[in-house]
């Protein structure tokens, strides 16, 4: 009984939702977003960033052992494009609602761990919603044109020591040179983001 007790748990984890929600298609074209919050206290949208030439969004959260587990590679990552001088742009977005998602617990997250990315709040889930994000983390790859190229897990492995496959780091360098990557889309394995419901109004 706790077997099947723990297989079903992990299903729950690992499992795509299934109900309203859009999924972007490659060779859709982002939706855009407007004046998100940021840790470093500044609001941002996404033309802000029309001089980068491929941007990668990347949903996460504070608290998801998952996400916890990719914040160094996604410093590691952020840091090697940006040394080698490439116009490649790396954003965090939390659209989580738990209180331990807040703003004010994302600043903290972020100067504790030093981000060299910047960590934008979506706790409406404005941005979440519309592009169909499910999971923390999962990463979207946007070309030039603004256009998803790629959307999954950042690579093969949950457990650093152990990957083979760079999936996202693919991605980008072949956004770089202007063409779609071998593989487009890849499952992403983290926590499921927390839908916020609005309670309604009694008449």
């Amino acid at each position: 009984m706790k077997r099947t007790l723990s297989l079903v748990l992990l299903f729950l984890l690992i499992s795509p939702v299934t109900g309203d929600e859009p999924r972007l298609q490659i060779g859709q074209v982002a939706p855009a977003w407007k004046n998100l919050p940021a840790t470093n206290g500044k609001k941002y949208s996404l033309t802000d960033f029309d001089n980068i030439d491929v941007l990668v969004v990347c949903f996460t959260s504070n608290t998801c052992l998952y996400s916890q587990d990719y914040e160094g590679r996604m410093a590691l990552f952020s840091n090697a494009y940006s040394q080698a001088g490439a116009s490649v742009k790396l954003i965090a977005v939390n659209s989580s609602p738990k209180p331990s998602d807040s703003i004010e617990n994302m600043k903290r997250r972020a100067e504790e761990k030093k981000y060299p990315y910047l960590y934008l709040a979506d706790h409406e889930q404005t941005l979440a919603r519309s592009w169909g994000a499910i999971f923390t983390p999962e990463f979207f790859v946007l070309n030039k044109s603004r256009e998803i190229v790629f959307i999954g897990a950042m690579d093969d492995h949950t457990m650093e020591d152990k990957v083979t496959r760079h999936h996202l780091n693919d991605a980008v360098d072949a956004a770089l040179m202007g063409t779609l990557p071998k593989v487009t889309t890849v499952p992403a394995r983290g926590c499921r983001i927390p839908v916020s419901r609005s309670r309604r109004q009694k008449p």
